[in-house]
C-alpha cells in the first residue's frame, strides 16, 4: 500500500493535537508519533512578526517531493507536513511536521529529513518585521541549514 502524505500550504493557523489525532486514527499499526511545531520567534525581544511568502504550486509539489522521498526511505506510516504564509506574530505556528511509523527512531528520522529539506529546497521567504516598526531584508537559508541536510546523503 502507498501511503500518500498530507501536504497543505496555508495562512489559517493549525492545531497539532488535531492534525496528530487525523493522523493515527484507526491505524493500530503505528507506535510511534513525533510530532515538531516552529513558531515565531521573538529573536530576543526585537521582532514583532515573521512575513512568510511561497511559491503557490510550487511549494506544495517540493512538499510533498520531500515528503513522499521521507515516507520511502523511513517507512512511515503517515505524514502530515504544513506550513503557513503571511504574516506571523511572535509565539504562533509555523510550521508543522508529523510522522508516524511503527518505531520510535523512524518517526524521528522521518521529522528530521522533512525539516531539513524544507528549510533548504521548499519556495519560502521570510522577512522579519521589528518591534520598532522595521522591516528586515529578506532571509536566506544558513549554512547549518545545508550543513544539516547534507546529513541525509
Amino acid at each position: 500500500m502507498t501511503i500518500k502524505p498530507t501536504i497543505r500550504v496555508q495562512s489559517d493557523d493549525f492545531d497539532a493535537n488535531a492534525e496528530a489525532k487525523k493522523l493515527t486514527d484507526n491505524d493500530r499499526s503505528i507506535g510511534a508519533v513525533v510530532t515538531f511545531t516552529g513558531l515565531c520567534r521573538d529573536d530576543g525581544g526585537t521582532l514583532s512578526a515573521l512575513e512568510l511568502e511561497h511559491y503557490p504550486g510550487m511549494a506544495e509539489a517540493e512538499l510533498n517531493r520531500i515528503a513522499t522521498l521521507a515516507i520511502e526511505r523511513f517507512d512511515l506510516l503517515g505524514l502530515t507536513a504544513i506550513h503557513r504564509f503571511g504574516k506571523i506574530p511572535t509565539g504562533d505556528n509555523i510550521v508543522l511536521v508529523i510522522a508516524a511509523s511503527r518505531h520510535r527512531q523512524a518517526a524521528f528520522d522521518g521529522a528530521n529529513f522533512v525539516m531539513d529539506y524544507l528549510k533548504t529546497s521548499a519556495p519560502f521567504w521570510k522577512k522579519e518585521h521589528g518591534k520598532d516598526g522595521s522591516t528586515g531584508e529578506w532571509i536566506n537559508a544558513k549554512n547549518t541549514d545545508e550543513t544539516a541536510k547534507d546529513k541525509w546523503r
